[in-house]
């Protein structure tokens, strides 16, 4: 239809407001987006707008979203390596899988054992969408320190159990360093106490998936590790979709049926609900639908490669500089790296600052004080000039003696 001059003009206003935004299509931020290029951006865009306004809190009103969420789930449980017993719901992102994660953990605990003073055992390096959860559930967080590499320390886990103890999780990978945790050594230990052990492969549940289809050798991660009871996966990160889509998939559906809740104690009926949210918009659902059908094993095998070789080079390049080391080598696409502490250490917060005035946005992370690169398809095409950019702001913060602020993962403004 013609649009009146008064929307275009809010239309306009509201692409001025995102002037200044960091520039992720362009390769040039290592976080928050991720870009699989201009189509893959339309088809979701398109998706997405033809069911915004559809709502999933009943799929009787709207079966196209249950179909939606009927295949995604099914794509991701293969991915995962879920077998027939398999069962999942999509979620507005991966803390909210997160969330449903810990309260599927509470809720089966109290009904299986009558626990009424939950805890949870958290390697230090679990994502804090955990701590979050445990907070909201009232779940103790028990955090355990890491080894030395990054990865869990499953003795100190097993230690931490005790008869309350409702889940132990594992990273594939963990945010910070980016590497994958002893996932079927924690499982065993889940296993032998009989709670569940949730797998955090929101970042690297597609990565994996297609790195081992091209011949990768890929730590124990998913669903065909013994013990695992669920894992999340985000389709929102490379699954290259829109926002507002993740995915849960628990082992089998007695599992699964610890996540929902179901109420008819009020005036209107029947009241049933997957996730935290009730009123949820179709959109992100049919936007990760149509983008997987789009992309296709192909699609991402090719994505997966590109994104992998990238981070690969972005690592070796990091290596090159004098000041810095990067924390461990990454398992996906995921790298950190902050000062070498052998010299004189440079601040790499310094350095983020000025990377920010050449366009550059990465994480800033600690302890240890570091900077954060997701990885994804689209700095294949820019990590050279990051890696040129990078040694020159290495050299101005060292000779400068600059030094700057931790920043903020995420905020509350």
């Amino acid at each position: 239809m013609e649009l009146s001059d008064r929307a275009r003009a809010i239309l306009d206003e509201a692409r001025r407001a995102g002037a200044n935004d960091v520039a992720w299509r362009q390769g040039r931020v290592f976080s928050l987006a991720y870009y699989a290029g201009p189509e893959v951006e339309l088809v979701a865009e398109g998706a997405y707008a033809m069911y915004s306004s559809a709502n999933g809190l009943n799929a009787d009103a709207f079966p196209s979203l249950k179909k939606f969420q009927s295949e995604v789930v099914a794509t991701v449980t293969n991915w995962v390596a879920g077998d027939a017993e398999a069962a999942g719901f999509m979620t507005s992102g991966g803390t909210e899988s997160i969330l449903m994660a810990v309260k599927a953990s509470r809720e089966r605990g109290r009904r299986e054992r009558g626990i009424t003073a939950p805890n949870a055992i958290l390697p230090a390096s679990a994502h804090a969408a955990f701590e979050k959860a445990c907070y909201y559930f009232g779940v103790e967080a028990r955090r355990v320190p890491v080894r030395s590499d990054w990865r869990a320390d499953v003795d100190a886990m097993s230690g931490a159990c005790d008869e309350n103890t409702v889940l132990l999780v594992g990273s594939a990978p963990q945010y910070p360093q980016g590497v994958i945790d002893p996932i079927p050594e924690i499982a065993a230990v889940a296993a032998r106490l009989d709670v569940n052990c949730h797998v955090d492969a929101c970042m690297g549940g597609v990565t994996l998936a297609f790195l081992e289809r091209l011949g990768e050798s890929v730590a124990p991660w998913n669903l065909a590790v013994p013990g695992v009871t669920s894992i999340s996966v985000d389709l929102h990160k490379y699954g290259y979709t829109a926002k507002g889509a993740s995915v849960i998939v628990h082992r089998n559906r007695l599992l699964r049926s610890y996540q929902t809740f179901v109420t008819d104690n009020w005036l209107g009926g029947l009241y049933g609900s997957s996730g935290v949210l009730g009123t949820k918009s179709g959109g992100p659902m049919a936007a990760a639908w149509a983008v997987t059908k789009f992309l296709g094993d192909e699609g991402y095998t090719d994505l997966t490669r590109r994104a992998r070789e990238t981070c690969l080079r972005l690592a070796d390049g990091i290596d090159r500089i004098d000041g810095l080391v990067v924390r461990a080598r990454p398992d996906s696409t995921l790298l950190s790296f902050g000062a070498d502490e052998r010299e004189h250490p440079v601040d790499v917060y310094a350095v983020a600052d000025v990377l920010a005035t050449r366009g550059w946005y990465l994480d800033r992370q600690g302890p240890p004080p570091s900077l954060h690169c997701t990885v994804n398809a689209s700095h294949a095409a820019t990590v050279d000039e990051f890696l040129a950019d990078l040694g020159e702001a290495v050299a101005d913060v060292t000779s400068n003696h600059r030094r700057g602020g931790a920043g903020a993962y995420g905020t509350v403004d």
